[in-house]
């Protein structure tokens, strides 16, 4: 029986034959193709996390919405393999036209959705069909890919698709990393894209319009160069306009006039007064925020106040309360990052709104993440204020845990006390008494009140305290304000605070903890 390698070798080499020539020599041809695995891979991740990242921005919870677009992405990559299979005997034109439309769909998709959420308050739908389109033209590359390098130079099936597969993952590491620490940062959501969708379509371009321009009728090049000059053009116009829509697309999100942004924190200025959102969340508005932050503060400064500590805050308006009081020595403010107190100190109306408070020489500020700060301090406060942002998303969450409840009892002084500014007991009533769950389990005492402001829902609160006597009456300091400046000490409205009607009572709920932090949940009910 004869053996089949020469049939073998013979077959190869009839391939070879076939196999058109590049523009230059088969080992470096084969590099820039691969090259192009690299560079396709690394965009295709950054399209990837780009959807991920703006859906748990417009969507809300981070895990849903990048669970949504990783299944449908790799779901759809499947079968833009099986869609790419008719199209591999014209490789080189099909895997250009496969990149220039991903250019232009990866390339915009951020802004089509950003403009959907801003202006007509959808974003779930269309995240999930651009996922589906990307998701398709990225898993058709690969096929195409692999018939390229294979004519360049025919080799095993085995050890092509070991290379291929080899610059894909590295790609993808680099799209992975090149994402978060850099584009990120400097570029922003928008631009990141834009820029990816321009590379994108390059690298396209060089390796089917110079290494295997011979596979193109004159006509059909033509066309090519002129596809891939319209959306070079495209994108080109998109990143010049980004800054105008932007503007554009806050003015459509936010009440009033937008004074300022800067990072996650945007300004409005309404007829009725200055707001303030950090993270798309309005923590200033303009009627009820000074009734809030008095409710927040003054019950928690009955006792001992020499020392206090503000998680949040930074509007500057509970920071304003805790100045009210003479006894107060220091007062150090936890934020986030420090931009969001760039308002309260430069907007004339927020200045004005929060006493110019951040101008007190009393007050530290630090720019950190509230956990990592409350579990690394040595410091001991007589009184904590937790202004925190609404536990919406995992990262806000852990800031009403049992395990953060706990580190924050550990920088508590002895008849310390701590207040959590919670979500609206008559909107989220699980997620407000999960709150006092996590207190409780902390082995903290509560005792929970709320007020009513204008606005869509009440203002729900939690004073807890290691020593806190079972059913105690919130009350005022002894060095108080006068009601007249502070109108939530009156002498009725401590009192009315601490009744809860039936659709508020209290429900019994597990504590949400860092395993399972299920106030997320009961948040977005």
């Amino acid at each position: 029986m004869n053996s089949p390698a020469p049939r073998t070798a013979t077959i190869v080499r009839a391939s070879a034959a076939r196999s058109p020539s590049t523009a230059i020599a088969p080992g470096p041809a084969r590099f820039v193709v691969l090259l192009a695995v690299l560079v396709c891979a690394a965009c295709g991740l950054v399209y990837e996390l780009a959807l991920a990242a703006l859906g748990g921005t417009l969507g809300g919870d981070p895990v849903v919405e990048t669970s949504i677009v990783l299944s449908v992405m790799v779901f759809a990559m499947g079968v833009g393999a099986l869609v790419a299979k008719p199209f591999v005997r014209r490789a080189a034109p099909a895997f250009l036209a496969a990149e220039i439309l991903l250019a232009a769909c990866g390339g915009m998709c951020a802004t089509v959705l950003f403009a959907g959420f801003a202006w007509y308050d959808v974003y779930r739908w269309p995240m999930i069909a651009v996922a589906a389109v990307l998701g398709l033209l990225i898993g058709a590359e690969i096929p195409l890919l692999m018939t390229l390098v294979q004519r360049i130079r025919p080799q095993e099936a085995g050890s092509a698709v070991a290379d291929l597969f080899a610059a894909d993952y590295v790609g993808a590491l680099v799209g992975g990393l090149l994402f978060p620490f850099l584009l990120l940062p400097h570029l922003g959501q928008l631009r990141t894209v834009v820029l990816a969708g321009m590379v994108n379509a390059v690298a396209g371009a060089l390796v089917v319009l110079w290494l295997f321009r011979a596979d193109l009728p004159a006509r059909l090049r033509m066309g090519m160069y002129a596809a891939v000059g319209a959306v070079l053009a495209l994108l080109a116009g998109t990143w010049l306009y980004t800054p105008a829509f932007e503007r554009a697309a806050r003015d459509a999100l936010y009440d009033g006039d937008v004074v300022s942004a800067h990072e996650d924190v945007v300004v409005t200025h309404t007829a009725a007064g200055p707001e303030m959102y950090v993270a798309g969340e309005r923590r200033v508005a303009a009627t009820g925020a000074s009734e809030t932050a008095q409710a927040l503060v003054h019950p928690a400064m009955a006792g001992r106040h020499e020392r206090v500590l503000v998680l949040g805050g930074g509007d500057g308006l509970a920071l304003r309360e805790v100045l009210r009081y003479a006894a107060v020595r220091d007062v150090v403010v936890v934020v986030a990052h420090l931009g969001e107190t760039a308002p309260a100190r430069t907007d004339p109306a927020l200045r004005a709104l929060a006493g110019d408070a951040f101008a007190d020489p009393r007050v530290r500020v630090v720019g950190a993440d509230a956990f990592a700060w409350v579990r690394a301090s040595a410091e001991r406060f007589d009184v904590v204020v937790a202004d925190l942002p609404g536990p919406t998303v995992g990262a806000a969450a852990r800031l009403y845990t049992q395990e953060f409840y706990g580190l924050t009892r550990t920088v508590l002084r002895p008849a310390g006390r701590i207040v959590v500014r919670a979500p609206a007991p008559d909107a989220h009533r699980r997620a407000f008494w999960c709150a006092d769950a996590g207190l409780r389990a902390a082995g903290l005492r509560t005792l929970p009140y709320r007020i009513t402001v204008p606005g869509p829902a009440d203002r729900g609160f939690l004073l807890a305290a290691p020593a806190l006597v079972p059913g105690a009456a919130l009350r005022p300091a002894d060095d108080a304000p006068d009601p007249a400046v502070v109108p939530f000490l009156a002498a009725d409205r401590p009192a009315l605070a601490s009744l809860f009607p039936p659709h508020e009572a209290r429900v019994e709920v597990p504590p949400s903890t860092l395993n399972d932090p299920r106030i997320a949940d009961y948040a977005r009910e």
